[in-house]
């Protein structure tokens, strides 16, 4: 009897996941956050400000922001700056290139108001991607 669980892949699938693998690591590098609770709408506002900019002046940018949007989007990008170093990119050169802020779920509550009723409220979600490349 043979083993089925050491069949070897066929070259065609081994050779597959080589070009994804390469496709990987000449793109660019990405990060993200999944179901953040924060509307997509507020997100975006700074999502907008820091697309382009080139990463030190944008975690300048989101360090001194007021807004509720600005931790978890400098958490993101933080992020996206260690995988570029893990995957040994120019850290100097690095610019935001895409910043993706998409709707999520929502958290369906109730808030109990007068004569024994009920009233729904949805509490939004975000996924917040982050994509850093060299400037060109």
């Amino acid at each position: 009897m043979t083993d089925q669980t050491t069949t070897k892949k066929p070259k065609r699938e081994k050779l597959k996941a080589e070009l994804r693998k390469q496709a990987r690591q000449d793109g660019p590098a990405t990060a993200s956050m999944q179901g953040v609770r924060i509307s997509a709408r507020k997100a975006r506002v700074l999502a907008d400000a820091v697309r382009g900019m080139p990463v030190e002046q944008a975690l300048t940018l989101l360090a001194f922001q007021q807004r509720a949007g600005a931790p978890l989007l400098k958490k993101v990008l933080d992020s996206a700056v260690a995988n570029a170093d893990q995957r040994k990119m120019d850290l100097d050169t690095l610019v935001v290139a895409d910043v993706q802020v998409d709707k999520a779920g929502m958290l369906k509550r109730f808030l109990p108001r007068a004569h024994g009723r009920a009233t729904p409220f949805k509490k939004q979600l975000s996924h917040i991607t982050v994509k850093l490349a060299p400037a060109s």
